[in-house]
């Protein structure tokens, strides 16, 4: 390289130094960046507790349910106040032995809550929605919910223990309250799974009785664990559903509706 100030070559010392600095001030930029992305990860998520932490002054434990010989939980949830918080709230859902206890929205796709926060601002970290094709009049044959899959265990960032033989091996966690507006729903688990990302078992109505008995079979011939729970044509369905932590896979959990 010619130094046009002092018309000399510079020397392989004089490269080395520019090579270094310049390798300094792209990992500064790197460090800066993700000084930044932490931040925003940190404040989304905090800004996601606060709302939950308020949401949960309108969710009551009301008396527990005997189903099949557990005591299932039920609740009394003021969808009242919920709706003037956010119109698109749809139903309350727990699941035992994970951290998931969220309102339930459904939006007008499945993209909107991917990146937007119970009041409707942007955040990554998203929301518990249900697939925006149910109707969620009683009728669905599969409920779809999702979440993401947070590393700090928040949205549905537990539904991973479910893959745990500490979690289905409790008879307890495999019954799963969905207060809706006007009918507790209790669903029983049958089968759990990890799964490449695909679209069959999001799927929510079927053309055929046939198909509808196909799809019972598929995703129970899928589960890590034999629950031994009879699921019938005329069943209703409840699916979960996350990201598994690098992303090509899905965290699944299926269960049937127990209660009228």
């Amino acid at each position: 390289v010619f130094n046009m100030k002092t018309g000399k070559h510079l020397g392989k010392k004089s490269k080395k130094v520019s090579i270094v600095f310049f390798i300094r001030i792209i990992l500064f930029v790197i460090a800066v960046l993700c000084v930044i992305n932490i931040t925003k990860w940190v404040c989304e998520n905090q800004k996601n507790k606060n709302i939950l932490s308020d949401i949960n002054k309108n969710v009551k434990l009301e008396n527990t349910l005997d189903i099949q010989g557990i005591e299932v939980e039920k609740y009394s949830v003021d969808f009242r106040n919920l709706k003037d918080k956010n119109q698109d709230i749809v139903g309350w859902i727990k699941v035992k032995g994970t951290a998931i206890e969220y309102p339930v929205v459904k939006g007008a796709d499945n993209s909107f809550y991917l990146t937007h926060s119970l009041d409707k601002s942007y955040n990554s970290a998203g929301w518990i929605f249900a697939d925006y094709k149910n109707k969620l009049d009683g009728n669905d044959k599969n409920i779809v919910i999702y979440g993401h899959n947070r590393r700090d265990g928040t949205m549905f960032g537990s539904l991973q223990n479910v893959l745990k033989e500490e979690w289905y091996n409790n008879k307890e966690n495999q019954y799963i309250t969905f207060e809706k507006e006007n009918e507790t729903e209790i669903y029983q688990v049958f089968s759990v799974y990890q799964i490449e990302v695909e679209d069959y078992y999001i799927k929510t109505s079927f053309d055929t009785e046939g198909k509808f008995e196909e799809f019972i079979n598929t995703i129970k011939s899928r589960s890590i664990n034999n629950f031994e729970t009879d699921v019938k044509t005329d069943d209703n369905i409840l699916t979960l559903s996350t990201c598994a932590n690098n992303n090509k896979y899905r965290v699944v959990l299926h269960a049937k509706k127990v209660n009228n």
